[in-house]
């Protein structure tokens, strides 16, 4: 008894983690069932040929359903990931939503800079430094970033600050490349001096005080659904 309820404290399975990002998918996508079924059988049916004309059909077979779960796993991921992008794009938070699914490494704060107009900033502390990425209308964000970033500047010394707009328009990063763009950011800044930076914003975050998500469609703490790997 005990085993099992330490089983279903751990959370949904891989299972029920698939299930949910068809279902995403699905909604954007209705046809993703039939694409994933074309693709199965136009990766499979070479394999069962050529193994027919070399008179291993079995092996080839077998080598060709390996295959072909392994092409459509990658297709469903990527259907998958744009579907999830998409059901949340242009919500308040889309942005968050999508930083928090950013690889160990990155310390995402959520919110740091918010008006009644539901602009927002958000913060990422790694080894690029720190990343200031605001959405909303273009022209209030940018006024809300440069006021974050001379709050930003005054406590983490020569580290380096960097701004980002999340958004569709010219000088804005898409939500779908918006972790990559974080990722792809020079790495300037070691563990220990990461550290140092997140205790200094820390500091910096108690004295603004805690400053929640406007309301909207997407709840605050909202994470993008997890996709199969």
């Amino acid at each position: 008894m005990a085993f099992w309820n330490r089983k279903k404290k751990e959370g949904p399975g891989r299972v029920a983690q698939i299930k949910a990002a068809y279902q995403v998918a699905q909604r954007s996508d209705p046809r993703i069932g039939w694409i994933l079924a074309a693709w199965f059988v136009g990766v499979l049916v070479p394999f069962v040929l050529v193994g027919i004309l070399l008179s291993h059909p079995y092996y080839l077979s077998f080598l060709g359903v390996s295959v072909a779960v392994l092409v459509v796993t990658f297709i469903f991921g990527r259907r998958a990931e744009r579907a999830a992008y998409a059901s949340i794009e242009g919500q308040p938070g889309a942005a968050a939503a999508a930083l928090n699914t950013l690889r160990k490494g990155y310390t995402v704060t959520p919110a740091v800079a918010v008006t009644r107009n539901q602009d927002v900033v958000h913060r990422v502390v790694g080894k690029c430094g720190v990343v200031l990425i605001g959405e909303g209308a273009p022209s209030r964000v940018a006024h809300l970033l440069a006021g974050e970033r001379k709050r930003t500047q005054r406590v983490v010394g020569d580290a380096p600050v960097n701004e980002v707009v999340a958004g569709n328009g010219s000088g804005e990063v898409p939500l779908a490349k918006l972790n990559a763009y974080v990722m792809k950011l020079p790495k300037t800044l070691n563990g220990s001096q990461i550290t140092e930076l997140e205790h200094r914003l820390k500091a910096l975050t108690a004295v603004q005080g805690t400053i929640p998500l406007p309301k909207g469609p997407l709840p605050k703490g909202a994470r993008m659904p997890k996709m199969p790997r």
